[in-house]
Formats: C-alpha cells, sequence, structure tokens
C-alpha cells in the first residue's frame, strides 16, 4: 500500500506542475480575454463560434424564456453575435427556481473515496456517477486497479436539513470488470459494484450524464462544483466561479476548491458536467518555486492549504469523451460504457473493430437505441396502468429524467386538488425521442420549409392566429417591430407575436409534426417503438402532450384487444388543425369508440394547441379544458399537469 501511496502522489504532484505550466504558457490569451471583456463590459466573451453554439444550446433546450429572447433581440440585431451574448447574460444572471432542486438531483450521485488501509479510512477524493454503474474520477485519485481494489465508495455523506450528517451507503469498486484510465487526461472511470440488492448505484442515487456537443459553457460563465474538500462532509462551491479560459484539452477557472475536490463534476448552471476538476494551479516565484499564501516559499510540511492557489484547472468533458472513443473495449466492456447513453457519441461498433490508435466517428442518433422507462405492473392495485407520451425535442434525453418531471407537475397538481401523489416509477414512460430524429434522417423525403402540409399547418396556425390574408399587415402594429424572425409578413413570426414563443421553435414543432403525418416510415418507427415498451392489457389512462396526443390518436387505432382505454388526456394538442387530423390513421376528426373519457387541455397562448377547443371539431364525448400557462411556459407539460382541474381527473380516475 506504501507504494500505491507514493504513486498517487507522484501523480498529483505532476498534475499540479502540468496545470502550472499550462497556466504559464496561457498568459497572452488570459490578457486578450481581460481585453475583450474591458471593451464589451461583459465578463460573457468568448469566440464567435462559441458564442453561437452556447447560445443555440440554451435556446432550444429552452433554459432562456422566450420572451428574454423577443425582449433581447430589440436592442441588438437578431442573431449578432452581441444579441447572443446578451441571450447568455441573461441565463446566466437569472435562474428558475428549480435551479437548486436539479443541483440537489445533480449533487445526489456524487461519492467520497476513500482508501481502506490497515482498518483506517483515508479520503483520496471525489468521484461521480456517470452512468448506471461507471464512475468517474481522476487518475492520480484511482492510478490502478490495484488502488480501485482497495477503496471504498460513499454515497450521501453529507449534512441532513437538520445538519445531522445522513447515513452513508457504501459500495466497493470492481476494476475487473472495466477499468479505463489516462494520465494526461488525469481521468479514471471505473465500474462500481452492485449493492446488496443487487441493484446498481445509479439506481439508488441517479447519474450525471456525460455530454459529447459542444456549447456547454463559454468564458465568464458560472461554473458550479461539488465534492468533498479534504475529505469533509459533500460541499458545493457555487458563488464566485466563473470559466476564465477554454484550453485544448482543459479548462481553467476561478472556485473555492481544496484538495479532496480532486474527481469533483464541474457544472454550468444547467447542471450539465463540463469538465471534471482535477488540479488547482499554484502560483510559483521565477525559479519555478510554489509560493504560500503570505508570499514566502512553501515547504513540503507546510501543507496544501497553505499554497497561493491563483485558478484551478479541470479536463474538458468532450476531450475525455474522445479519448474513450479511440479505445477497443470487449463485448462485455462495451455494453457497460453503452450505458453512457446517447449524449456521450460513442460507437459501439467501429471502437471494436478499429485499432487502439484510430480516431472513432461520433455516433449518430441513427445509431443510438434508448429505451423507455417501464412502470411497475403491480402499481393502483395491479387493476390499471399510467401511461405519459411525450413529445417532440425529446432527442438525446434521459427517459427517467422526463418521467419525472412530468411526474412533478402532476403531483403539484394533485397536491392541489387535495388528492394522493404517484410515483413515478409506477409510470409507464415509452421513449420515442431518438427514434423520431433517427427516422427522419433516414427518410427519403425529409420534411422541409417547402413541403405542402408543413406549409399547410404554419397557414392555418397563422389564420387562427388572427393573420390578415392580404399581405399589407400594418408595420406599425403594436409588439411587431422587433418578433424573433423580425419580419412582420412571416406567418410564424405573426403565431410568434401573438403567443410570445419563439418562431424558430414554433416552426420545429409544426415541422416534427408535418414529419410524423407525411412519411409513413416515420410514423410507424414510432407507433413500433412506443407499442414494445407499454402495457399489453388491462385498463390504461394514457396521457399525451404535443406531438404525442397525435401520436396517441394513431395509437388507439393499434392497441391490443386486451388494452382499455378508460381515460385518454390530451395537452397541448395540434389535434383541432385540419392539417393534422385528416392526416390521421382514423380519417379525420372521428373520436375512438375505445376511449372512455377524453379531457383535452389547452393554452390559448400555446401555438401547438391553435386549433383548440377540439369539441366544435372532434363532437361531443369530450371535455376541453382550459388554462392558464405563464407566457414563458407555455407549452411546458408540467405546467399543464400542475393545475388541479387538469390533475384532479388523473387522480380520481387512478383512485376509482
Amino acid at each position: 500500500m506504501e507504494i500505491d501511496s507514493e504513486i498517487r502522489k507522484t501523480a498529483r504532484c505532476d498534475q499540479v506542475n502540468a496545470a502550472a505550466r499550462r497556466f504559464a504558457d496561457s498568459a497572452e490569451r488570459r490578457g486578450e480575454v481581460a481585453r475583450k471583456r474591458r471593451a464589451t463590459d461583459s465578463d460573457v466573451v468568448d469566440s464567435n463560434e462559441q458564442i453561437i453554439a452556447r447560445a443555440d444550446r440554451l435556446l432550444v433546450s429552452g433554459e432562456v424564456p422566450a420572451q428574454a429572447v423577443i425582449e433581447l433581440g430589440g436592442q441588438d440585431p437578431v442573431g449578432s453575435i452581441r444579441s447572443l451574448e446578451r441571450v447568455i447574460g441573461f441565463a446566466n444572471e437569472l435562474q428558475a427556481v428549480n435551479f437548486l432542486a436539479r443541483g440537489s438531483r445533480a449533487a445526489a450521485a456524487v461519492a467520497r473515496i476513500s482508501l481502506v488501509d490497515k482498518g483506517r479510512e483515508i479520503p483520496m477524493g471525489t468521484g461521480s456517477m456517470v452512468s448506471p454503474q461507471l464512475l468517474l474520477t481522476n487518475n492520480h485519485v484511482l492510478p490502478t486497479p490495484a488502488v480501485a481494489e482497495s477503496v471504498v465508495v460513499e454515497f450521501m455523506a453529507e449534512a441532513g436539513l437538520d445538519n445531522t450528517p445522513n447515513t452513508t451507503v457504501r459500495h466497493r469498486l470492481a476494476p475487473d470488470d472495466f477499468f479505463v484510465t489516462s494520465e494526461h487526461l488525469d481521468y479514471t472511470l471505473v465500474r462500481v459494484a452492485s449493492g446488496p440488492d443487487g441493484e446498481a448505484p445509479g439506481t439508488s442515487f441517479g447519474w450525471n450524464p456525460l455530454i459529447a456537443d459542444s456549447g456547454k459553457i463559454v468564458i465568464g460563465e458560472a461554473m458550479n462544483v461539488i465534492g468533498h474538500p479534504m475529505g469533509r462532509l459533500k460541499e458545493i462551491s457555487i458563488r464566485d466561479n466563473r470559466l476564465d479560459l477554454q484550453l485544448d484539452d482543459f479548462l481553467h477557472y476561478t472556485s473555492d476548491t481544496e484538495p479532496g475536490n480532486s474527481g469533483s463534476p464541474v457544472f454550468n448552471d444547467q447542471w450539465e458536467i463540463v469538465a471534471l476538476h482535477h488540479s488547482g494551479v499554484p502560483k510559483k516565484d521565477d525559479n519555478g518555486r510554489l509560493l504560500r499564501k503570505d508570499g514566502k516559499q512553501w515547504q513540503p510540511g507546510d501543507g496544501e492549504d497553505t499554497i497561493d492557489w491563483v485558478a484551478n484547472e479541470g479536463v474538458r468533458v468532450s476531450v475525455l469523451l474522445r479519448d474513450l472513443g479511440s479505445r477497443r473495449f470487449d463485448p462485455a466492456q462495451r455494453k457497460l460504457l453503452d450505458e453512457l447513453g446517447p449524449t456521450a457519441e460513442l460507437s459501439s461498433e467501429s471502437a471494436a473493430a478499429e485499432p487502439e490508435s484510430a480516431a472513432v466517428p461520433h455516433l449518430s442518433i441513427t445509431e443510438s437505441a434508448v429505451r423507455g422507462a417501464p412502470g411497475r405492473s403491480s402499481a393502483f392495485g395491479g387493476r390499471r396502468s399510467v401511461m405519459f407520451l411525450h413529445g417532440r425535442g425529446q432527442q438525446e434525453r434521459d427517459p427517467a429524467d422526463l418521467r419525472r418531471t412530468w411526474a412533478a407537475g402532476l403531483n403539484k397538481g394533485l397536491t392541489l386538488a387535495e388528492l394522493s401523489p404517484v410515483d413515478p416509477a409506477d409510470v409507464y414512460f415509452p421513449y420515442y425521442g431518438n427514434q423520431l430524429i433517427a427516422s427522419m434522417s433516414a427518410s427519403e423525403s425529409v420534411v422541409d420549409t417547402g413541403s405542402g402540409i408543413y406549409e399547410s399547418l404554419v397557414e392555418e396556425a397563422a389564420h387562427r392566429a388572427g393573420m390578415p390574408t392580404t399581405a399589407d399587415v400594418p408595420v406599425a402594429e403594436e409588439g411587431f417591430g422587433n418578433v424573433v424572425l423580425g419580419r412582420v409578413r412571416d406567418q410564424l413570426g405573426w403565431i410568434a407575436a401573438r403567443s410570445r414563443l419563439d418562431s424558430v421553435l414554433i416552426g420545429a414543432l409544426f415541422k416534427d409534426v408535418a414529419a410524423y403525418l407525411d412519411d409513413e416510415q416515420v410514423r410507424k418507427s414510432v407507433l413500433d417503438t412506443v407499442l414494445t415498451e407499454m402495457p399489453t392489457r388491462g385498463e390504461l389512462v394514457l396521457v399525451s402532450h404535443s406531438l404525442g396526443t397525435v401520436v396517441a390518436l394513431d395509437l388507439l387505432t393499434q392497441l391490443p384487444r386486451e388494452v382499455e382505454v378508460s381515460l385518454l388526456v390530451t395537452a397541448g394538442s395540434p389535434l383541432g388543425m385540419d392539417a393534422v387530423h385528416r392526416k390521421l390513421l382514423i380519417g379525420g376528426p372521428n373520436r375512438p369508440e375505445r376511449v372512455g373519457e377524453w379531457l383535452n387541455t389547452w393554452y390559448a397562448g400555446d401555438p401547438v394547441a391553435i386549433g383548440c377547443p377540439l369539441r366544435p371539431t372532434w363532437g361531443p364525448g369530450l371535455r376541453d379544458l382550459p388554462v392558464e400557462n405563464p407566457e414563458d411556459h407555455a407549452h411546458d407539460i408540467d405546467e399543464y399537469l400542475a393545475h388541479p382541474e387538469v390533475a384532479a381527473v388523473i387522480g380520481r380516475k387512478l383512485a376509482a
């Protein structure tokens, strides 16, 4: 064990010195960042490419409210780098109230790593679950499989709400099953052994996915670090942390971290991992000697806490994933690696065929297969099942996370209605997000802005939103000076101004609906995916949203006879539009006989539900329930389900 300890000390020293060299070598680049900040009077500065990628990721994910986009677009030309910097700055300044809840969820997957030596447990660092079974930490924390076999991983090593320590949950590592490490990038990825109940730790504590895509952070944005500094109970650093510089393989940032934070995940404000923290950057004199905080030369007996740390360094997640993708794995290891999910963009085929030195192409969405989250067959007395059917734009998302979001909204409404909440694990959540994009990409008749059905959808929506048929729309009309697309005659711009949502988002929604309705291969692929991941018998409460409501109506023609749909809920649905219902498998607005009760809920400011209410088109036998959603979350399913009137219909059916 003494040899292993020396290996770790040497590795740690090497990483500190390497970080110091990179910091010194990048002095000119830091100076350029400082000049940009003075010139723009903004902390958010980076290359145009990085700014565009970051703004795009924030807008597509809905992290910036549409109202803010419209207002920010009025200050600078839409699409300009300055307007995009404003978008990023807005996201950096204000956080939704769920920021803390999402952070708590991310923190649950972070664990303390301690060496077990002669009956003692010596804290060594931090690790984070990045899949149900794989833990990510530093090479200098776990440099060899032998060291990995000698440690214990503790989850819930943190203070509870009353400031008393929680009871920890301990796991050992299984490096014989999976162990990958890199000295240069200072990372180790290792399997965590299952607990006594046979469950993978990620099942209990969750995991933080690794994302290969760019646009997760830019210089000047806030960063959050969760770890076990000096082996203490879990702590989070969220104050005054900023990204200072992006190097090819590493990030430099300011943050309050200490020894023991090695291996901590570094998050952006959306709680996506952007880096693996691995070292502080020490201040040195002209002779390369470490300096203490008091300016004197540091001596080995002084302790690391006396060193004058001038910055922190973390390994970029995208680089780490690229290194993983260049390696070869046997089938069992590949199966574990596949659990990282599609956001990691690791190919399951080419990596096994190529030599170790060959780069592996990124995984396209067509190659990924993420299954949905099954519900418990014993739930609700075993007599009925609940199924959530999602809409478009959910590709590369975790089905279990999506299910929790839906359930959280429903449980809020159930609580307000004084009814019992549901356990997300009891709900079936078929997942076709990746399959929709894959089948659209593979289709030879890809729907674009020139396709007939897409144009029909947009034209009908604009007409229902009150757009005059004449082209002479008054330019001076209130609200039309700076909509997102800036073109008052454009139909999407008109809808955007009326709904106060981004016209790009509205166009994407209609485009995916059109693709599903216009291409039978796309439709078949989605339906087949859903049918394989849902209950096959018994009473079913089917709750659907957006494009999912269209899929639901088609699904009713495909269900086994043994399935009885006692309640159908459609939320934010486009089923009232002629261009939609005439393309359904039932051939028009014909109420399905196999549906017992039908509740349709809609918000007048939701552009996708612009054909609502449905009763005038679909006839009697359904209930239209208008609700008020926040303008910047007009189409969100959790907002629909949080209304007590909507939740009560579902809750009473489940309690019947």
